[in-house]
């Protein structure tokens, strides 16, 4: 009876490992988008301090960053824009020699064949630090908010994005935002939502290197409760509907459970978006030697993977790239 109980055990220990080697999934530089930061001014690479490894660009030495992407193989970029000056509406944002649209220009005459994203958001460009506009009361109004996420994300379309991703969690935003870009001669251009997007701790060291913290209160009343986990089928379903050709998972590594659940309803590609903290934390121990980075980050991002993420959006892009090139 012993002896026959560790066959069993062996054919199904054999048989568990072919159907592990089915089902393996495996990460490719061709999955990753790459974040970078741009903002005006001259001769800047600004190392942001939370996040080693990460730096802020001037235009004039953009060319530094791109060129090295598109060599190590990483197919996409998003871009995130610091304005020299702000404003309570985010004009800077829908402006048409904006940072980004100014970025957008560079990079689509020096590579054409990269794809850039745009991030369609105002907070990095008010003064108040919101992602639309406030009122005398310090509300976020809704509608009026949406005309100019329509119109930043037109102007960015205009430079040449490829895709639109706007961040803000407005009520309707990819509905106003699909509306502006087809009316203006912009319906092949797809929507990466921001469907799923958490109001996270996780968040912290992007607020250094985008400059866009809130002045006032918090984004709880417009970004999601982490706690409730159907409210992220709701906020995808909708956003779907109103023609949202991507849906992000932002942040990702707590958020495991949601991406598979977004992948199983919804036909539509997931990008997991590994956010400025889970970065921070990872650099951080292993600049103080507790952790293996390399296996670690492959780990990290292999999981977020297997969970169901089609592509991920993650500051590891470059080192991740490397990596993958030495196995």
């Amino acid at each position: 009876m012993t002896e026959l109980f560790f066959q069993r055990h062996r054919r199904l220990r054999q048989s568990a490992g072919i159907r592990a080697m089915v089902k393996e999934t495996y990460l490719h530089k061709e999955d990753f988008i790459y974040p970078i930061f741009v903002m005006e001014g001259e001769n800047i690479k600004n190392e942001v301090s939370s996040m080693p490894g990460v730096f802020q660009f001037s235009l004039d030495r953009l060319a530094e960053e791109v060129d090295e992407v598109v060599n190590l193989g990483i197919p996409s970029v998003i871009l995130f824009g610091l304005p020299a000056e702000k404003d309570a509406v985010g004009s800077g944002a829908y402006h048409d020699h904006g940072i980004v649209q100014k970025a957008i220009r560079f990079i689509k005459e020096r590579h054409p064949q990269l794809i850039v994203i745009a991030d369609t958001c105002l907070c990095e460009f008010t003064d108040h630090g919101h992602c639309g506009v406030v009122d005398e009361n310090e509300r976020i109004l809704n509608d009026p908010s949406l005309d100019l996420l329509a119109k930043t994300a037109i102007s960015q379309a205009e430079a040449g994005a490829d895709i639109i991703a706007p961040s803000n969690m407005m009520d309707g935003f990819v509905a106003a935002i699909r509306l502006g870009l087809d009316e203006a001669g912009f319906k092949d251009v797809p929507i990466m939502s921001y469907a799923v997007k958490y109001a996270s701790a996780y968040y912290g060291p992007f607020r250094e290197a985008a400059d866009g913290a809130p002045k006032f209160g918090d984004r709880k009343t417009y970004q999601m409760d982490y706690s409730n986990r159907m409210e992220a089928i709701r906020e995808a379903s909708s956003d779907v509907q109103e023609g949202a050709d991507f849906l992000i998972v932002k942040p990702a590594l707590s958020y495991l459970d949601i991406i598979r659940d977004v992948k199983n309803t919804f036909a539509t590609p997931i990008v997991a978006y590994n956010v400025s903290g889970e970065y921070a934390m990872v650099k951080a121990a292993a600049i103080n030697g507790w952790i293996n980075e390399k296996e670690t980050v492959l780990e990290t991002l292999t999981g977020m993977k297997r969970a169901g993420a089609d592509m991920i959006l993650t500051y590891h892009a470059k080192d991740a790239a490397r990596w993958l090139e030495e196995k």
